[in-house]
């Protein structure tokens, strides 16, 4: 079983930052591969960033840039940077991982889920 919680979302104006943070119990964590995700009301729950177990990141198009990803396994984390934020950023935000440690884009393929935290920017 593995518990994932999200922290550091908030209100920010566009051009702001944000660093989220998911702070993951069990002891798989170093072998996983993690991934951020997003919704926004009404939207599907779409992919942002992710990491395999060796450190590789991936992002979605409309982060490349801007946002971060990164992983500490000492710690058992992995955080989101996210930068010159815009509006249509504005999303719940939720870390996921996938056990198996191989990155995939599919959310359906990942086993555990946070609870989620805000983001808003605004214009």
């Amino acid at each position: 079983q593995v518990q994932l919680v999200e922290s550091g979302g908030g209100l920010v104006q566009a051009g702001g930052s944000l660093r989220l943070s998911c702070a993951a119990s069990g002891r798989t964590f170093s072998t996983s591969a993690m991934g951020w995700f997003r919704q926004a009301p009404g939207n599907e729950r779409d992919f942002v960033a992710g990491m395999n177990r060796y450190g590789t990141p991936y992002y979605a198009d409309s982060v490349k840039g801007r946002f971060t990803i990164s992983r500490d396994n000492a710690k058992n984390t992995v955080n989101l940077q996210m930068s010159s934020l815009k509006p249509e950023d504005s999303a719940v935000y939720y870390c996921a991982v996938r056990l198996s440690g191989t990155f995939v884009y599919a959310r359906a393929l990942y086993e555990y889920w946070g609870q989620g935290t805000q983001v808003t920017v605004s214009s």
